[in-house]
């Protein structure tokens, strides 16, 4: 028979495709938590993982097993989550995922200050531009651009619309004109920010008077981190296109110069999105954090 801890840690290896990563979440050591998942298959007589040096996939056998027992495990960590209130004391793991502009300038900010509040509430954030789904990848809450919340989550506003600027630096600006129009851009080093989801480049947008304007850029470098598009440009490595609270303390120090503002394009502001099942008091908690917001 199956023990419930080997059960868990099978179930942890295949949500996180890692032994490494998994390990680090329930706090053992990769060899020890290898050693438990080889103990359930032998005592189960079938090979539940296929392992090589890079990757951690289930078999047919594994991914039978994980559909059965995953959503089990889920529903009795969330109901662990629950009792644990009946001590009066909010307790439990709540998982974010963000990406690192959002975590940076609005999620750790919020947190940090909070956490003492509540010392049996658990906190994991991971910083990621993927668009992805909060429940088949097992986090509590999302954070992403309003624009980009999936229909079927609870969603709620917990930062004002989002202005994007084209900023260069002061010597980057002496060696090239500056724009003026954002076809002007095809002549320029711009600074391109790759999404993971989707394997191409954030696409510039820009409106005026009611037009809308996708440019055509291109350049030497390609980030999948905001923080490096900005320091790029404070290098004078090229042109970013960047949310403007990323660059304010920059542009106000003269660090940085923004071009094109007639064209900046404002979107939709950070949204928190949740699923409604499994929704613990400790997640309420966390979410009434992240609700301090001032639309604009």
């Amino acid at each position: 028979m199956a023990r419930f801890d080997d059960l868990a840690a099978f179930a942890a290896v295949v949500r996180a495709g890692s032994f490494t990563r998994a390990a680090a979440q329930l706090g053992v050591t990769q060899s020890a938590l290898s050693q438990t998942v080889r103990a359930l298959e032998r005592r189960l007589d079938l090979k539940l993982l296929n392992r090589t040096t890079r990757s951690v996939a289930p078999t047919e056998a594994g991914e039978r097993l994980y559909r059965t027992v995953g959503p089990r495990f889920a529903d009795i960590e969330a109901e662990l989550a629950v009792l644990g209130e009946l001590r009066g004391k909010p307790a439990g793991t709540v998982r974010i995922t963000a990406t690192d502009h959002a975590v940076r300038t609005l999620i750790w900010p919020r947190l940090q200050p909070w956490l003492p509040q509540f010392p049996d509430i658990r906190i994991e954030i991971s910083s990621d531009n993927r668009f992805i789904d909060i429940v088949a990848e097992r986090y509590d809450i999302g954070v992403r651009l309003g624009g980009d919340v999936a229909r079927d989550m609870i969603a709620m506003r917990i930062a004002p619309d989002m202005r994007l600027v084209v900023v260069g630096s002061p010597p980057y600006f002496a060696r090239h004109a500056r724009p003026r129009t954002p076809h002007d851009l095809t002549g320029h080093d711009c600074i391109c920010m790759r999404l993971p989801s989707h394997g191409g480049l954030l696409p510039w947008e820009f409106k005026r008077r009611g037009k809308t304007i996708h440019a055509h850029v291109g350049g030497r470098l390609v980030f999948n981190s905001s923080d490096l598009v900005v320091a790029a440009a404070l290098a004078g490595q090229g042109l970013a296109w960047v949310p403007d609270d990323a660059v304010a303390a920059y542009t106000a120090a003269g660090q940085l110069v923004t071009v094109l503002d007639d064209w900046s394009q404002t979107f939709p502001g950070y949204h928190a999105y949740y699923a409604s099942r499994h929704s613990s008091p400790a997640l309420g908690l966390v979410v009434e954090a992240l609700r301090q917001v001032e639309t604009r």
